[in-house]
Protein backbone atom coordinates (compact mmCIF):
# COMPACT_ATOMS: atom_id res chain seq x y z
CA UNK A 1 0.00 0.00 0.00
CA UNK A 2 1.77 3.48 -0.88
CA UNK A 3 0.88 6.48 0.83
CA UNK A 4 -0.14 9.92 -1.08
CA UNK A 5 1.81 12.25 -1.09
CA UNK A 6 0.56 16.46 -1.66
CA UNK A 7 2.39 18.49 -4.59
CA UNK A 8 5.64 20.46 -2.89
CA UNK A 9 4.88 23.67 -3.61
CA UNK A 10 8.07 26.49 -3.47
CA UNK A 11 7.82 29.14 -1.71
CA UNK A 12 7.26 32.73 -4.29
CA UNK A 13 9.61 35.62 -3.57
CA UNK A 14 6.20 37.50 -2.81
CA UNK A 15 5.44 35.22 -0.31
CA UNK A 16 8.48 35.09 1.29
CA UNK A 17 8.75 39.16 1.20
CA UNK A 18 5.44 40.01 2.60
CA UNK A 19 6.41 37.10 5.24
CA UNK A 20 9.93 38.87 6.03
CA UNK A 21 8.08 42.54 5.77
CA UNK A 22 5.15 41.53 8.06
CA UNK A 23 7.87 39.64 10.38
CA UNK A 24 5.95 36.33 10.28
CA UNK A 25 8.69 33.88 9.01
CA UNK A 26 9.29 32.54 12.52
CA UNK A 27 6.04 31.92 13.33
CA UNK A 28 5.30 30.62 9.43
CA UNK A 29 8.30 27.96 10.03
CA UNK A 30 6.53 26.90 13.34
CA UNK A 31 4.10 25.42 11.39
CA UNK A 32 4.30 21.47 10.36
CA UNK A 33 5.42 21.11 6.50
CA UNK A 34 1.79 20.23 5.69
CA UNK A 35 0.37 23.32 6.72
CA UNK A 36 3.14 25.61 5.01
CA UNK A 37 2.31 23.25 1.92
CA UNK A 38 -0.84 23.64 2.00
CA UNK A 39 -0.91 27.90 2.19
CA UNK A 40 1.76 28.14 -0.70
CA UNK A 41 -0.25 25.89 -3.07
CA UNK A 42 -3.52 27.72 -1.90
CA UNK A 43 -2.22 30.87 -2.46
CA UNK A 44 -0.44 30.29 -5.74
CA UNK A 45 -3.66 28.20 -6.95
CA UNK A 46 -5.96 31.49 -7.11
CA UNK A 47 -6.46 32.69 -10.77
CA UNK A 48 -6.73 36.15 -9.63
CA UNK A 49 -3.77 38.60 -8.63
CA UNK A 50 -6.67 39.60 -6.30
CA UNK A 51 -7.17 36.44 -4.53
CA UNK A 52 -3.94 35.60 -4.19
CA UNK A 53 -3.77 39.01 -2.53
CA UNK A 54 -6.61 38.08 0.08
CA UNK A 55 -5.22 34.65 0.70
CA UNK A 56 -1.97 36.11 1.79
CA UNK A 57 -3.65 38.30 3.75
CA UNK A 58 -5.48 35.50 5.60
CA UNK A 59 -2.44 33.55 6.10
CA UNK A 60 -0.43 36.77 7.92
CA UNK A 61 -3.26 37.43 9.49
CA UNK A 62 -3.75 33.91 10.83
CA UNK A 63 -0.10 33.58 11.53
CA UNK A 64 -0.31 36.23 13.70
CA UNK A 65 -2.70 35.77 16.24
CA UNK A 66 -1.20 31.86 16.05
CA UNK A 67 -4.45 29.98 17.25
CA UNK A 68 -5.65 29.18 13.22
CA UNK A 69 -4.86 27.55 10.33
CA UNK A 70 -7.13 28.31 6.99
CA UNK A 71 -10.32 29.81 9.49
CA UNK A 72 -9.95 26.22 11.76
CA UNK A 73 -8.55 26.14 15.17
CA UNK A 74 -4.60 25.26 15.63
CA UNK A 75 -1.89 25.23 18.86
CA UNK A 76 1.65 25.65 18.01
CA UNK A 77 3.42 22.67 19.06
CA UNK A 78 6.59 23.16 19.34
CA UNK A 79 10.22 25.98 18.67
CA UNK A 80 11.61 25.06 15.68
CA UNK A 81 15.18 26.76 13.80
CA UNK A 82 14.09 28.82 11.59
CA UNK A 83 16.09 28.94 7.87
CA UNK A 84 17.80 32.29 6.77
CA UNK A 85 14.79 33.02 4.36
CA UNK A 86 15.76 36.99 3.70
CA UNK A 87 14.60 38.07 0.15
Amino acid sequence: MSALKRKQHSMPEFIKKALFEAKLMESYFRRPPYQKNDYIGWITGAKRQETQHKRLNQMLSELKAGDKYMGMNYNVKEKVIIPDCKP
